[in-house]
This record gives C-alpha cells, sequence and structure tokens, in this order.
C-alpha cells in the first residue's frame, strides 16, 4: 500500500536530516499533491525548518534532495515552488505493493479501546437521530479493529433516569395499569411482534406512551400540573431507591425496551459486547468510591456561600480548591463552580459521570456483576447487574475511551475530562475522546412522505427537527422499512428473474447500504438532514452508487468466465507493466491504481482525527474513479493480452478495495442491482 512507501520516504528524510544537519525529526509532514504531475507524495519539511537552519526553504529543499540519493519505491525528487519537495514513485513497482496481498496486521497493539455508542435510553423505539450514533460509533469500532486494537463495545443503559420515569408515569397514573398488568403487556406485544413487525412491539407501544404522558404534565389546571411534576419527581426517587413496585415496572419496561433496541440495530449489523446501566452504578455504590477520590485529590469542595451553598462542587481548569477555601472558611465563592453533589444530597450527571469513567479506566477499585442478555451469532453482549456470574469476559481497564455522544454533550465530557485531569490521572485524560457529532433532521419533502402534516412555513426550511417527547420524527425500524419499500420495486423489474427471496434480500442490502452511507458521508460535526430520494440514488455520492460499480465490475469477470483474484495474481507474471502506467493516456489507470492503494492511509486518518467521512469520501472517488476507467478502455474486448490482463487487474483491485472499505463502512457489497 500506498502508505508504506510514505513510511519509507519519512524514514529516509529523517536519516537525511540526522547526517546533514544533526536535527532529530520526529513527524515529517507529508501531503498529497493536487496534479499527478508534481509526483505523488510531497513535503513541505524545508519550509519548516528555514528558521530552525537560517536557510532560504528553497535551499534547503535542494540539500536534502541531493542528500537522498536513491529511495526504494521512487524513481526521483524534485525541488518545487518555495521549497516543497515532491517525490515521483516508481508507478510499476507501486502497482505491484498494490496488487499484493495485504499484510495480516498485528493485534497486539498498545490500546486497549473502548468504543461507547448508541445509548439510547430505554423508554421508546429508537428514532433517526439515534442511527447516526450507533452507525458511526459502530464504523469507528470497525476502524479500529482493522488497525488492530483490541475493542470493547459499551452501550450505556441510563435505566434510571427521568425518560424512564415519564413512561412509568404514563403506565401507573395514565393508563392506570398494575405490574402484572404492564408484564402481560410487555408480552402479548412480543407475540404479536413476531407476527405483524416492530409496529407491534413494546417500543413503539412506549413511543406514543411517552409522548401522550409529556403532554399529561401540561394539560390539567395549574393545580393538577404542579401534583403532577411532583408525581414525576417522585417516581424518578422511587426507580433509583430500588426495592419498590415502581421500580419493578421500570426494570419490565426499559429491559424489554432495550432488547428492541438491540433488535434493531442488528438489521444494521450493530453489535455490542456490553451494556453498563445506571442502577447497577448507583446500587453497587460507584459514586460513594469516586466521591472520596475526589475529595482526596481537592478536585471537590464543599461550598459554605453563595449560590452554591451546601454543595460539592469542583473547581474550574487551571483552579486549586485551596484558591477559594482553606483551612480557615472560604476565601470567596466560585458562582461558576460546577457543583457535582447538590444541597439535598443528591448526585449530579456529571459526577455519576465520572465514576463510570474511573471504571472505565480500572480506576474505581470495584466493579460491575455480569450477567448473559443478547446472543449474537458469534459472541454474548453481556449486561451489568448487582450479582452476576462467577465466570464473564473482563471489560473495562480500558487504555483509550471514545464516547460517541452528541455536541450538545460537550461541557459534561469536558467536566469528566477536567476532573480525571485535577486526580492526577493525565495520560488517561489524554486518551479521553469525545466523538461529538451533530443532530439528524428530516428534509420537508421526507417528512411528508412519511405522513407528516407540515405548516407552509416548515415546507421552506432546508430542514425539519425531530422530537421524540412531542412525537414527531421517524422511528429507525420504520426508516428501515420505508427505505426497503422504496428500493423493492426497482431491484424485481432489474432482477425479475431472481427468486423473491434473492430480490428480498438486495434491496435490503441496497436500502441499508444507503442509510448507513448517509449517515457517514457528511462529516460528523455537521448536520444532516436525511431524504429518501437523495440517500437511495444510484447517481452521486450515495451508498448505492458505490455498491453499483462492484456489481458492474463482479460482472466484468462474471461475463468473462475469470476470476478476480487469479487475474490480480496474473499481474506478477508479467514481464513490463510500466508503460501501461506512464503517458498521458494512461494518467487515468495510474490515478485509479494510486487511489485503490491508499486504503491503509485513509484508515490512519479516520482513526486520529475520529471521522469516518474520510473513508466514505475515499470509496466514493474510488467508484468514480474506475466509472471514468470503465468507459475509457474496452477491458474484455482489448486484443493485447498483456494489457487485457493489466486492465483485468485494474479491475480487480478496485473490486477488492472498493468491497474492503464498503464493509469498513459496514456495507454489504450485493452480487447483484
Amino acid at each position: 500500500m500506498v502508505l508504506e512507501l510514505e513510511k519509507r520516504l519519512a524514514q529516509r528524510l529523517r536519516a537525511v536530516l540526522k547526517e546533514k544537519y544533526a536535527l532529530d525529526v520526529e513527524n515529517i509532514p507529508l501531503e498529497t499533491p493536487p496534479d499527478l504531475h508534481l509526483g505523488e507524495i510531497a513535503t513541505p519539511i524545508a519550509l519548516q525548518l528555514a528558521r530552525t537552519l537560517r536557510k532560504a526553504p528553497k535551499i534547503i529543499a535542494q540539500e536534502i534532495v541531493a542528500a537522498l540519493g536513491s529511495v526504494e519505491g521512487f524513481v526521483r525528487f524534485e525541488v518545487a515552488g518555495a521549497g516543497y519537495i515532491n517525490a515521483f514513485l516508481d508507478r510499476a513497482e507501486a502497482a505491484q505493493v498494490v496488487a499484493a496481498p495485504a499484510a495480516q496486521i498485528s493485534s497486539k497493539r498498545l490500546l486497549h479501546a473502548m468504543v461507547e455508542h448508541t445509548s439510547i435510553n430505554p423508554n421508546k423505539a429508537a428514532h433517526i437521530g439515534h442511527l447516526r450514533n450507533a452507525i458511526l460509533g459502530d464504523t469507528f469500532v470497525r476502524l479500529l479493529r482493522a488497525a488492530g486494537y483490541k475493542v470493547d463495545v459499551q452501550n450505556y443503559i441510563d435505566n434510571t433516569g427521568v425518560q424512564v420515569a415519564d413512561v412509568v408515569v404514563g403506565f401507573l397514573h395514565v393508563e392506570k395499569k398494575s405490574v402484572a398488568e404492564v408484564r402481560t403487556l410487555i408480552a402479548v406485544c412480543g407475540d404479536l411482534a413476531k407476527i405483524e413487525g416492530p409496529k407491534a412491539a413494546i417500543d413503539y407501544y412506549c413511543w406514543d406512551l411517552y409522548a401522550n404522558t409529556s403532554q399529561w404534565y401540561t394539560s390539567g389546571s395549574p393545580e393538577e400540573n404542579e401534583v403532577r411534576k411532583k408525581l414525576r419527581y417522585s417516581t424518578l426517587h422511587a426507580i433509583e431507591q430500588g426495592n419498590n413496585e415502581t421500580a419493578e415496572i421500570a426494570d419490565l419496561i426499559s429491559t424489554a425496551v432495550l432488547r428492541r433496541h438491540l433488535e434493531t440495530m442488528l438489521r444494521l449489523d450493530i453489535e455490542y459486547d456490553f451494556l453498563p446501566r445506571e442502577s447497577e452504578i448507583l446500587h453497587l455504590k460507584f459514586w460513594e468510591s469516586a466521591f472520596e477520590k475526589l475529595k482526596q485529590s481537592g478536585v471537590l469542595y464543599f461550598e459554605n456561600e453563595g449560590k452554591n451553598k451546601g454543595c460539592w462542587v469542583m473547581t474550574r481548569p487551571g483552579a486549586a480548591a485551596e484558591s477559594v477555601q482553606d483551612q480557615d472558611g472560604p476565601k470567596g465563592t466560585d458562582e461558576d463552580a460546577k457543583v457535582i453533589v447538590r444541597s439535598n444530597g443528591t448526585v449530579t450527571y456529571v459526577g455519576k459521570d465520572i465514576a463510570y469513567h474511573l471504571w472505565k479506566f480500572g480506576l474505581l477499585g470495584r466493579d460491575f456483576g455480569y450477567n448473559p442478555f443478547f446472543t449474537y451469532p458469534d459472541h454474548e453482549c453481556w449486561i451489568s447487574s448487582v450479582q452476576g456470574q462467577e465466570i464473564h469476559p473482563q471489560f473495562g481497564n480500558a487504555t483509550a475511551i471514545y464516547n460517541v455522544i452528541d455536541a450538545r454533550q460537550s461541557d459534561p465530557q469536558s467536566n469528566v475530562i477536567q476532573a480525571l485531569r485535577g486526580m492526577g490521572y493525565t495520560e488517561q485524560a489524554d486518551h479521553y475522546t469525545h466523538f461529538s457529532y451533530e443532530m439528524v433532521a428530516l428534509t420537508p419533502r421526507c417528512a411528508e412522505e412519511l405522513g407528516y402534516s407540515i405548516s407552509d412555513e416548515d415546507k421552506k426550511k432546508s430542514y425539519i427537527e425531530v422530537s421524540g417527547r412531542k412525537g414527531f420524527g421517524v422511528k429507525a425500524d420504520d426508516l428501515i422499512d420505508k427505505l426497503i419499500e422504496t428500493v423493492q420495486p426497482l431491484v424485481d423489474e432489474k432482477q425479475a428473474s431472481s427468486p423473491e427471496p434473492v430480490r428480498r434480500e438486495i434491496a435490503r442490502q441496497i436500502a441499508i447500504g444507503a442509510l448507513r452511507y448517509f449517515m457517514l458521508k457528511v462529516t460528523r460535526n455537521s448536520v444532516i438532514a436525511f431524504d429518501f430520494k437523495d440517500a437511495l440514488s444510484f447517481e452521486g455520492e450515495t451508498g448505492p452508487y458505490i455498491q453499483y460499480a462492484v456489481v458492474r465490475i463482479r460482472n466484468i469477470f462474471r461475463k468473462g468466465g475469470m476470476d478476480p483474484e487469479a487475474e490480480l495474481a496474473a499481474l506478477a507474471e508479467l514481464a513490463e507493466i510500466g508503460p501501461y502506467l506512464s503517458g498521458e493516456e494512461n494518467e487515468d489507470i495510474w490515478s485509479l491504481w494510486l487511489r485503490a492503494g491508499r486504503r491503509s492511509q485513509v484508515l490512519e486518518q479516520c482513526i486520529a482525527t475520529s471521522e469516518p467521512a474520510y473513508l466514505a469520501k475515499h470509496a466514493f472517488q474510488l467508484a468514480q474513479e474506475f466509472a471514468n476507467f470503465y468507459h475509457r478502455h474496452h477491458i474484455l474486448t482489448e486484443e493485447d493480452p498483456a494489457r487485457k490482463t493489466f486492465l483485468l487487474a485494474t479491475a480487480a483491485v478496485t473490486l477488492r478495495e472498493l468491497v474492503a472499505s464498503l464493509a469498513l463502512l459496514g456495507i454489504e457489497s450485493p452480487e447483484a442491482m
């Protein structure tokens, strides 16, 4: 791969800088020139060293080029502009490197990564916004594992929060149901769902109940609404306390809804290893252990004055507890300090999150109990418990954490990192990444296609925000079903001779590919406005466009009665392939080979920046370049046997890289479309 050639060049540059200037430069900047006429790799290192060496960058560049000598895999180096060094690959050798089977990546990396994603409140059906979180997280897991990291996938379950409490209020006080009736309802919904599909499942029932309960809080007289508001918080308190009828209903509902969430995500090939629940964090007293550590390290102090009087608060970044309080009493109040323990003794969300992340890093001194919960084809997903099975996998003790949580949670996430630093866990804080993302909305056209009535004002907007509390949005299962339903007629027309189960499977692959790609192609800190027509298009930057490129290449080999891997292996037998990669008439072919060889490079870029969109763009550009190649070069009718072998190898390497890139994006490659 091209990445290996880049590493080889960087190593030689480091040696030259050491020999010629006695400089130890660890990070050699390497870039991709905007035009192949400028080479395949460029470095601005001479510009960076100008001040240190007190020379013009162009002179430094000339000296470096003169000292480089020959580097395996490169044919020449040139100085360009004010001091850039452009490197030109030996195209024939590079193509053979790209064509060779990928080396087995070692699984023994230094980092044991823990990726937490999805984390839906278990009070209603998953919706389109949750899908962006889950798809981003799942794709990043795939990227890390492809790079050789050991990865644990966690899905945090807030089963004691206010959203669950609202549904419990709905069952107990709006619908007047008993524990036995709730238990029966869950069973009935489960049986119906097996026959009628997701719409009959308990998470759909709770979707409506949650919206109705939210309206119920404000639909009565002022006096009634005040009573209902108090009821909400007494219910929340009862759930947190446990061992009562209210907590039992909360556990029944949250567990049933959670199971439905896992079933929904499995439709997208998204799986988990461990489901830590907030109820166990509370009942196993994770906070108490963390509280002592926070006090001992001085991260928390007790406020005696001001608006936070009676609270335990966290010092601001760069400030020490001693600056606001000493043994003789308060020196002054910090009105902006973060409250961790309220004056009534309850712990804030941030406090519980600090305790949870101390566990993640293996710093808490406590652990969950574990029980098996959901069986996947190749592994078991475990759930937290107060008392679990004696034999279980080990979770926690991570060396790197990635939390896929929307951008609105930036402040709480920063507070956890701040607490870790304050406690002296600097290395852990440095390996804590808030993998943030923006919301998913609907285009007005999409909202209408889903059956919503929207105002004339909303029709003029570029997107409409969804709201589970208001009941406006698209459930994840409905979205998946609608995508399959939309693409099925096209598949039926194109594949009329195929059996119905085959056509259904192709439609499913296209629909899931369209959805996943749509969620991944936009950088994660940009708002997504989802639209069926845009996502399912076979033209432009879409999942189906890339899948179709795969199908087109497979058809070439199917029509020719050839095996792609065999044709790729035959490339090594050709006496000389350089002429097929040089000259203006072959620049498009060389560009395609070069793009095909950049997957490892893009993979590292995605991991370094926590941005899967780079791989999505890479796959699309590879498909685009193949389309250009396909229309310019007639592969199967090529009369020159050697050139035909080369063209077939070009198609084969593109196929291999497209399939591999799509797999990393969690997208299947259909055999036909």
